[in-house]
């Protein structure tokens, strides 16, 4: 699976854990050049508090394009670090 924002690839990996109809991409399968911490945080009942990534690609900004549970509940033990996107990241194949 692929992750693309803004005609570049993000994250590519085929080993995605899928929840919830959202790919979870393992964290080493992340283009981390670009990705920068947001400050945001939400808290899903059975999952934990996610962290939002902001994705910068060719000169634009995509705020709180990604997340990630990096302490998970026991429940979502199998998703700590993934990456997970929305905001117009495309996933395909």
């Amino acid at each position: 699976m692929k992750a693309s924002w803004n005609g570049q690839i993000v994250a590519e990996s085929d080993k995605t854990i899928v929840i919830e109809g959202n790919h979870y991409f393992p964290p080493a399968s992340i283009n981390k050049n670009y990705f920068k911490n947001s400050a945001t945080h939400t808290t899903c009942p059975w999952k934990g508090v996610a962290s939002y990534s902001t994705l910068e690609v060719n000169g634009e900004t995509n705020e709180d394009a990604a997340w990630y549970y990096p302490d998970v509940s026991d429940l979502a033990k199998g998703i700590k670090g993934y990456y997970a996107f929305w905001k117009g990241v495309e996933i395909v194949k």
